[in-house]
């Protein structure tokens, strides 16, 4: 299922050069379409431009938490009797 804004499959971008000519461009296609294209082009590498985001930005201590999200946890706490999520 894909969110509602998105139309049809979401595909990643993948960057490539061409060894031949030093030329860097950009595809989007399935990760098995990208191993087949390598295999038929092997001049072509796969260049990785950007890392992706793996971790969470508020636990790694880049940026705060809204301050209405606590309103939020309270919330969830008043609706839970047993619950045992912390506010502020």
């Amino acid at each position: 299922m894909t969110a509602p804004f998105f139309v049809g499959e979401v595909m990643p971008i993948y960057t490539f050069r061409n060894n031949e000519t030093n030329e860097e461009f950009e595809e989007t296609m399935k990760i098995s379409e990208m191993e087949i294209f390598l295999k038929d082009n092997p001049h072509i590498k796969h260049v990785f431009k950007n890392a992706p985001a793996i971790g969470d930005s508020v636990r790694l201590g880049i940026r705060r938490i809204d301050s209405s999200f606590n309103d939020v946890l309270q919330k969830a706490k008043n609706a839970h009797k047993y619950s045992t999520v912390n506010t502020r």
